[in-house]
C-alpha cells in the first residue's frame, strides 16, 4: 500500500534528519550522547580505545542519519521499494568509505586543511 509505503519512509527521514548533521542540535542531545555510549561499550572491553571509539561513534551517527535520510526519502518517493535491500545498504557504505577515503587523502595531500592553514604561508 502506497499509504503504508509514505509513513515509514516518513519516519526514516524524521530519524534520519534527527542523526545527521543537517540539523544543528543534533550533536549535543543525540550524536554524542550516543557516541559516547557506544565508546564506554567498547572501553568496558578495552580501555584505551575510549577516545577512537567515542569519533567513531560520533561519525557513524552522522553517516547512520545520512543513510536513513536518503533511504527514507528513496522509499517515499518511488512506487516500489528495490528488490535487494542488502546489495543497496552494501552498495551506500561502499560509496561512504570511498568518499571518507577521498576526504582523507585530500587532508594528507594538504589540499584540505583548516582554516587557520589556508591563512598562514607554511
Amino acid at each position: 500500500m502506497a499509504w503504508k509505503r509514505k509513513i515509514s519512509g516518513g519516519a526514516l527521514v524524521t530519524i534520519g534528519f534527527v542523526l545527521s548533521p543537517l540539523s544543528w542540535w543534533n550533536d549535543a542531545f543525540v550524536n554524542i550522547p550516543l557516541a559516547l555510549l557506544f565508546a564506554w561499550l567498547v572501553s568496558f572491553c578495552y580501555q584505551p580505545a575510549f577516545t577512537a571509539s567515542l569519533i567513531v561513534g560520533y561519525w557513524l551517527t552522522n553517516v547512520i542519519g545520512l543513510v536513513l535520510l536518503h533511504k527514507g526519502a528513496r522509499k517515499m518517493l518511488s512506487e516500489k521499494s528495490p528488490p535487494d535491500w542488502r546489495r543497496e545498504l552494501l552498495k551506500d557504505v561502499i560509496v561512504s568509505l570511498v568518499y571518507t577515503g577521498v576526504i582523507i587523502a585530500l587532508i594528507k595531500l594538504g589540499l584540505l586543511k583548516p582554516l587557520a592553514g589556508y591563512l598562514t604561508k607554511g
